[in-house]
């Protein structure tokens, strides 16, 4: 991998999953964030949910080992950890709803430096739902974003106003790309770690709002 090619979905899904604290319960949206139930810090006991009613999400299985009625809410296989329960969809977003989640790991297509994102249409398309997202950033105490810096044609989805439909206001913790960590606060955002091969320079010019850069930034572990 050349160093400016940034984090491969995996080493995104390992560096969000190191923000999970021991006993807390984490929604996974779809896409990289399911991918971060693999990565799970030694000696830490974090709980999955699913939206389609899965409480207690285990990694993905091998192939020989698919279970066709074990599915996530993005249609990928997973696996069960041991006093999993299956509940009903309402059930389910009882969970979120009611303020139970701890944390969210969730794909968006564009983060505002107020917090605000957006990730269930593009502008250009009038198909698709907003799904349960919404519910669930709402619900969720910290909501993680992993996304990519910028679209295929170089455009920044770090912005200062969302320009896509919008999914929740205000909500949004840390966002984790394939080229930095970057935290929304009160003041906007806040660059805290880059990818190796980045500097914070690269990161400000693939960013479509201010950012702030502190004098101690780290390195990602990759």
């Amino acid at each position: 991998m050349s160093e400016r090619r940034g984090l491969s979905r995996e080493q995104i899904a390992k560096r969000v999953a190191a923000e999970l604290e021991d006993g807390w319960l984490v929604n996974l949206g779809l896409g990289i964030p399911t991918l971060a139930v693999n990565y799970i810090p030694e000696g830490r006991d974090i709980l999955f949910h699913s939206e389609n009613g899965i409480i207690g999400m285990g990694p993905r299985p091998a192939d020989e080992d698919v279970d066709t009625d074990l599915m996530s809410a993005g249609k990928g296989p997973i696996t069960l950890i041991e006093g999993a329960a299956l509940v009903h969809h309402a059930d389910s977003f009882v969970v979120a709803r009611g303020g139970r989640l701890d944390a969210a790991i969730l794909g968006a297509y564009q983060v505002a430096d107020s917090g605000d994102f957006a990730n269930w249409r593009l502008p250009d398309r009038h198909v698709g739902g907003i799904g349960g997202a919404m519910d669930i950033a709402v619900g969720a105490q910290r909501v993680f974003i992993t996304m990519s810096q910028t679209d295929k044609d170089g455009t920044p989805k770090l912005v200062e106003d969302l320009t896509y439909p919008l999914t929740t206001k205000a909500c949004v913790t840390k966002v984790f790309t394939e080229m930095a960590v970057i935290a929304v606060t009160d003041q906007g955002f806040v660059l805290e770690e880059v990818a190796p091969g980045f500097t914070p320079d690269d990161i400000v010019a693939r960013t479509a709002a201010s950012l702030i850069v502190p004098d101690d930034v780290g390195t990602i572990a990759a």
